[in-house]
């Protein structure tokens, strides 16, 4: 049974950081595309950042908008995957989702978790 939990969501300051982790079961994340998404109420969820060990070894990649504040890591034993996200910025605030995708990256059969809400003032 495929089952994603997200967490470490909170409110912080501007120029603040959070990790938000993704524990996940039913599958073994090293062999797959993770990925962490966001989305605001009325707005289509857009993908923040994402590590790719299908085929490539654990690449990542980031949306423009978080790049160089934002990194993605996964701990295999653990099966859980990491957002860690400094210097906060207010449109950073979002709900933020967690995404398995079992075929590659950006596939329409992801598979997402419950989402923690992150805020920042």
């Amino acid at each position: 049974h495929v089952q994603l939990v997200e967490s470490g969501g909170g409110s912080v300051q501007a120029g603040g950081s959070l990790r938000l982790s993704c524990a996940v079961s039913g599958f073994r994340i090293r062999n797959y595309c993770m990925a962490w998404y966001r989305q605001v109420p009325g707005q289509q969820r857009v993908g923040v950042a994402a590590i790719d060990s299908s085929e490539n070894a654990g690449s990542t990649a980031y949306v423009d908008a978080v790049e160089g504040r934002v990194t993605i890591s996964q701990d295999n034993a653990k099966r859980t995957v990491y957002l860690q996200m400094n210097s906060l910025k207010p449109e950073d605030t979002s709900m933020y989702y967690c995404a398995y995708f079992p075929s590659y990256c950006g596939s329409s059969t992801a598979r997402w978790g419950q989402g923690t809400q992150v805020t920042v003032s």
